[in-house]
C-alpha cells in the first residue's frame, strides 16, 4: 500500500535528476528523481537547484506543466522566452506552460532556487502565456489572517488560480495556493485535510510538531520538525503544524497545494 505522506530532510538529500548539469545541481525532494514519485498525482517535481558561481542550467519547456520558482539564497537571472529578469533572495514567480526558460548565476556566490512543477490535465484548456513574467518579493506581500483559520498564524498569499483575486500572482491552472505561514509561539493551523488536493510543507525556520496522517485510533500523528524538513501529503491526509509553546519561538513554513485530477465516473 502506498504511503499517505512522505518526509524528507532536505540537507541530507543527494543531488541528481534530469535538471542537473556540471554547474547546475538539482536536489529532488518529491516527484521526479525521488524513489516514491509514483504516488504524486499533480506534482511533477519539487526540488532545489543550486547554481555554482557564474553557472547556468539547461533550458526547459513544458507544454502541459506550470511551475513556481522561489529564491532561497543569492541572486541571479531568469530567462523567459527572449527576456531576462533579475531575481534575488525571497523573490518568487509563476512560469506558465509553453515558454522556454532557464536560470543562471551571474555572481560569485551560490544561487539556490526552490523549483515546483505541476501537471496540467488534458481536460484543462490552456490559454496563451503571459508575454511578461510577474516577479514578486516575499517581503512586499502583506501578512494577514485567513478566515476560518486560527489567528496564531499569519499568512502571505503568494500565488493561486487564474480565477482568483486574493494572491500576489493569480495565474495558475492547477495550483490552488502557494503561501507562507508565520506561526506565533504555541501557534497552530489546526490539523485538517483536503479532499481533492495534495500539499507540500517545507520548514524554512524554527521547529515544532508536524501533523501527518493519523493512527488506527484516529489520533493525529505528530512528528518533531525542524528547518529543512519537507512533508508531502496526499489528498485526504491529515496535515497541520504546532509551533513550540515558549516565549520568542517562531516558525516559518512555505507551502503549496495543488488540485488532483478527479477520477472519471464509472
Amino acid at each position: 500500500m502506498d504511503p499517505t505522506w512522505l518526509h524528507r530532510y532536505v540537507p541530507s538529500l543527494p543531488a541528481g535528476g534530469d535538471l542537473a548539469s556540471l554547474a547546475c545541481h538539482y536536489k529532488p525532494i518529491f516527484g521526479e528523481g525521488d524513489s516514491e514519485s509514483r504516488i504524486l498525482r499533480s506534482v511533477t517535481r519539487f526540488g532545489e537547484i543550486a547554481l555554482d558561481a557564474h553557472g547556468s542550467c539547461q533550458s526547459a519547456l513544458y507544454s502541459r506543466e506550470e511551475e513556481i520558482y522561489f529564491v532561497l539564497q543569492g541572486s541571479g537571472v531568469l530567462h523567459y522566452g527572449d527576456q531576462t529578469y533579475p531575481v534575488r533572495l525571497n523573490d518568487f514567480t509563476y512560469l506558465p506552460p509553453g515558454v522556454k526558460h532557464s536560470i543562471a548565476n551571474v555572481s560569485e556566490q551560490t544561487f539556490r532556487i526552490l523549483v515546483m512543477g505541476f501537471r496540467i490535465p488534458s481536460s484543462v484548456s490552456i490559454g496563451a502565456p503571459s508575454p511578461r513574467l510577474k516577479i514578486v518579493s516575499l517581503d512586499d506581500v502583506k501578512e494577514e489572517t485567513v478566515e476560518g483559520h486560527p489567528t496564531s498564524v499569519l499568512y502571505k498569499l503568494l500565488a493561486g488560480p487564474r480565477t482568483g483575486k486574493r494572491d500576489a500572482i493569480d495565474e495558475a491552472y492547477v495550483v490552488t495556493s502557494f503561501f507562507w505561514m508565520n506561526f506565533a509561539p504555541g501557534g497552530t493551523n489546526f490539523p485538517h485535510h483536503h479532499e481533492t488536493a495534495e500539499e507540500i510543507y517545507l520548514v524554512l525556520e524554527g521547529q515544532g510538531d508536524m501533523v501527518a496522517g493519523s493512527g488506527m485510533d484516529g489520533v493525529e500523528g505528530r512528528y518533531p520538525a525542524r528547518a529543512g524538513d519537507a512533508y508531502y501529503f496526499r489528498a485526504n491526509c491529515t496535515v497541520g503544524f504546532y509551533n513550540q509553546n515558549k516565549p520568542g519561538a517562531k516558525a516559518y513554513i512555505l507551502a503549496v497545494r495543488s488540485r488532483i485530477p478527479l477520477e472519471p465516473p464509472d
